[in-house]
Parts: C-alpha cells; structure tokens; sequence
C-alpha cells in the first residue's frame, strides 16, 4: 500500500502564491519503486487535467501550456516529498489539485492512467 497525501491548499488572491505538498509514505511504499510524480487538478464540472510531471531523477519535467513560467514541480526524495510552487495564481487555476505517482516507463506523462497511486486532493482557491 502506498499513500500520498497532499497538503497546502487554500485560499489566495489573485497574484499570489501556494506551494503543494505531497507526501509519499506506505506499508509497502519502501517495496515499490515510484518512478515518477504529477499534479493533476479538477475544477467543478471539468475532467481531471494534467498540470505537471516530474521523472525519477527530477531532470525531466513536463508542464501543462497555461501553468509554464508560474508553476514549479519539484522532489526531495529523501524525505519521500513531492512539490508543486504555483505563483502569480488566477481564479482560473481553482480546482482540487491531486498528487499522482507512477511506475515503469514514463512513456505519457500527461496521460492520467500512467499514474497508479492518488491522493485525496487538496482544494486551492483563487480570488478575483
């Protein structure tokens, strides 16, 4: 069993900023071999959407087009962590934001079924 759970969401004006924890622990969390993480949101009524991907040594990451130059995703793998940095926030970025973990080959990270592990999402909520 691996769990992740996120934590940092709120409430923010536009302009400002938030910064996402994930948190990566299990029973069998030291038995599997995470390979790669990404943010996923889903604002009221839309699908769930990609919003970035990061690889097993942190030198690959992957952003959706309307997060790039704001967003950062990053990982200490040391303490099992995963981070999502979101800046200059607009009301367009609310939504339920979830931490998702993968194994394998990372052939399509902005594909949700490449992700086999979820959180239970931590909602960010962006003012006008």
């Amino acid at each position: 069993q691996v769990l992740l759970v996120e934590s940092g969401g709120g409430l923010v004006q536009g302009g400002g900023s938030l910064r996402l924890s994930c948190a990566a622990s299990g029973r069998t969390f030291n038995n599997v071999n995470i390979a790669f993480y990404a943010w996923f949101r889903q604002a009221p009524g839309k699908e769930r959407e990609f919003v970035a991907g990061i690889s097993r040594t942190g030198e690959a990451t992957y952003y959706k087009d309307s997060v790039k130059g704001r967003f950062s995703i990053s990982r200490e793998d040391a303490q099992n962590m995963v981070y999502l940095q979101m800046n200059s926030l607009n009301p367009e970025d609310t939504a339920v934001y979830y931490c998702g973990a993968g194994l394998g080959v990372w052939y399509a990270p902005r594909a949700e079924h490449q992700y086999v592990y979820w959180g239970q999402g931590t909602q960010v909520t962006v003012s006008s």
